[in-house]
């Protein structure tokens, strides 16, 4: 279970509590600005013991932007991170899914691991039924999926339809959920 976008204040503390009630741990892409604008809700999630990832700082389309100024949304996110972890944070994931193939090779080069996923819940999508972004990751969630949620406003009414009822779902089947790279 991954989470895009955030911390947003409006969403992220109930995507929280909701985890919790599960015993479910998630990795969480950051946006660096969000972080700086949010800490206390970032330092919450780092409390709760889910692991973070680098989402850049202001969630740029990779393929708009050149390999320099796209290192440092990325390197400037990670300042912002590390003033908050005592560990450097290495998950990377481009936003939009969209990087080029030197922005990918620099940031390996850098020690970054890039992470995708299998399954998008199209939550963002404001033409999709919250039963239809349910229905996407039922259907297309496996064991070691890595499923896509946001954890922003624009996504807000499908995450907190689909989340718990997604939670309760796969925990009927004994389907634990982890942080990656467990």
């Amino acid at each position: 279970m991954t989470f895009d976008d955030g911390p947003t204040p409006e969403i992220t503390p109930w995507v929280l509590e909701v985890l919790k009630q599960y015993n479910a741990k998630a990795t969480f892409f950051c946006i660096g600005n969000n972080i700086q604008k949010h800490a206390a809700i970032f330092n919450h999630v780092i409390g709760d013991g889910h692991a973070i990832g680098n989402h850049t700082f202001n969630h740029p389309h990779g393929w708009k932007m050149d390999t320099e100024n796209y290192l440092d949304e990325v390197l400037k996110t990670n300042d912002t991170i590390d003033n908050h972890l005592s560990t450097r944070v290495t998950l990377f994931r481009p936003p939009y899914g969209q990087i080029t193939s030197k922005q990918g090779k620099k940031l390996i080069g850098l020690g970054y691991k890039i992470i995708m996923w299998d399954v998008l819940a199209f939550d963002w999508k404001n033409n999709i039924s919250n039963k239809k972004c349910y229905q996407n990751i039922i259907s297309k969630t496996t064991s070691g999926s890595i499923v896509v949620f946001h954890d922003s406003l624009k996504a807000a009414e499908r995450l907190q339809f689909a989340l718990p009822k997604v939670l309760k779902y796969f925990s009927e089947k004994g389907f634990e959920f982890k942080r990656i790279p467990e």
